[in-house]
């Protein structure tokens, strides 16, 4: 009898020894990942940019941008709605949400690592029929009470569920890119209107002030017909040119209104009782901003931050299609009590369960191979959207800096254009009045001038938007160091059961 104890217990030991090398060796296998080596491809790009602007080059590592760039233009009206729209915009916030929505998937799919438990309990009273067929001998009554525990897990043997939280993980990074992007565009958005409204606002004085002179003009004329020194003609041309200004005040303030009505949904306001006070002039300065170098230009692009996190989620992809072509084991548990009383509490009522389970494919028709192939052309697609997004990026800096350059030049031109042409004007309505010129000089003297003003404030505000463009394409500020890490996209510990009311994220 000793003897059989003994060999029974030197096979239960043999038993559970194979059964931690087998675990062992599960977790050896566990460190197996199929996904290829990742790692962000490297574009040759220019020492410096082919375009100039009134800008200043910076030094490589010094921030080109403060995230707060439009206080630059010096202008507390629009630094008080860029707050008030960053703090209350529902699109922004939208943003926000699909970030933290996107680290609690992190969460789900992390939980796939892990053990699984939990408890099962219940209870039933059966009665059976009396009269059924084939009734056995016995009570036609019965109850039933369990309570049992169970357990179960995977191990991550070729790394898929590993590979999916990292999936995860970059998606919720792209997010946080995503939603920078979404923020700068909004900065950009409403300083881009605010500058045309300000132009508008220009335009309007201008108008305002033409017209008065336009009515003085015909006082003048309307004065000269009944004194017999001017015709019917001159009277004409001076009420039209009065009446077409007129017209063109009122169409530069219906575009002001719809402006001012975009500007007020951007900041969450009610159009109707939003207003924004008008100025006379357009008077905000060029900022001075220095355009880094070429090669910092990836780090600076929240979209191209953006498009990089899909190209890393892609590569983790193939390593999922591939972990579907080898064996995947489970392990399952389960025990407790079952009785057909309430007394459960006894060993013999106790029940146990416990085993794994094997599987792989063998044959399906091509379904594995058509899903590998489909994740290396995924993978592959990103990397063109990825080169694509970053030859944009340079384009849109280019564009940029041409067109603070142009503008900021024609500007100096129109502003000489406007002094000759009002000196052409004074002087023309002064010999008018004093009969040594005709009326049609005169006219062409205004136009002439109100066509100049017009066109010096409309590419002003053009000039201050080109400078906002120029902003945007250099990223607004953002640095990819910015980006949460993969791991700073996880919410909450394991065993984490407090802290967990949803709380608004800062990005």
């Amino acid at each position: 009898m000793k003897q059989v104890f003994s060999h029974s217990g030197s096979l239960s030991a043999r038993r559970l020894t194979a059964r931690g090398a087998l675990l062992l060796s599960l977790t050896a296998l566990s460190a197996c990942d199929l996904a290829p080596r990742y790692a962000p491809p490297h574009y040759v790009v220019p020492v410096s940019w082919h375009g100039q602007g009134p800008f200043k080059d910076a030094t490589p590592g010094t921030v080109a941008l403060r995230p707060d760039w439009w206080t630059l233009f010096g202008d507390t009206t629009l630094n008080g709605l860029e707050q008030t729209a960053l703090a209350n915009n529902a699109d922004l916030q939208a943003a926000a949400e699909r970030f933290t929505q996107s680290r609690a998937i992190v969460m789900e799919a992390r939980s796939d690592l892990l053990p699984h438990f939990g408890m099962a309990f219940g209870a039933s009273d059966n009665k059976s029929s009396a009269d059924r067929l084939f009734r056995y001998k016995g009570p036609i009554t019965a109850s039933d009470e369990f309570y049992s525990g169970l357990a179960s897990w995977e191990p991550d043997i070729w790394s898929g569920i590993r590979n999916r939280v990292r999936v995860q993980k970059y998606y919720a990074q792209e997010q946080a890119a995503d939603y920078a992007a979404a923020r700068l565009s909004l900065q950009a958005e409403l300083a881009t209107d605010y500058f045309t409204l300000r132009g508008l606002d220009a335009q309007h004085a201008i108008y305002a002030q033409s017209i008065a002179y336009y009515q003085q003009a015909l006082h003048v004329t309307q004065t000269r017909l009944d004194n017999q020194n001017a015709t019917g003609i001159d009277v004409a041309r001076a009420q039209n040119q009065l009446y077409m200004t007129q017209a063109r005040l009122l169409d530069v303030q219906a575009q002001r209104e719809v402006l001012e009505h975009g500007i007020a949904v951007l900041v969450n306001e009610q159009p109707s009782t939003f207003h924004i006070t008008p100025v006379d002039e357009l008077s905000n300065v060029e900022p001075i901003v220095p355009t880094g170098l070429p090669s910092d230009l990836l780090e600076r692009r929240p979209d191209i931050a953006a498009s990089e996190r899909r190209m890393a989620q892609a590569n983790r992809a193939i390593g999922i299609a591939r972990a579907a072509f080898y064996p995947h084991v489970f392990f399952s548990a389960n025990g407790g009590f079952d009785s057909n009383g309430f007394n459960l509490a006894n060993l013999a009522n106790s029940m146990w369960s416990y085993g794994a389970s094997v599987s792989m494919p063998l044959f399906e028709g091509g379904l594995r191979r058509a899903q590998l192939q489909h994740s290396w052309s995924v993978y592959r697609e990103t990397l063109d959207h990825y080169r694509q997004t970053v030859l944009s990026a340079f384009g849109d800096v280019e564009n940029g800096l041409s067109l603070t350059n142009r503008l900021r030049a024609e500007v100096e031109r129109l502003e000489q254009g406007v002094e000759t042409a009002q000196k052409a004007q004074t002087l023309t309505m002064t010999l008018y009045k004093g009969g040594a010129d005709n009326y049609l000089d005169a006219l062409i003297s205004q136009v002439n001038t109100l066509d100049a003003r017009i066109d010096r404030v409309q590419v002003q505000a053009r000039a201050l938007q080109s400078t906002v463009g120029l902003i945007r394409a250099l990223g607004g500020g953002w640095r990819q160091k910015d980006l949460p890490t993969p791991d700073a996209t996880m919410t909450f510990g394991v065993l984490q059961y407090s802290g967990l009311h949803p709380t608004k994220d800062t990005l």
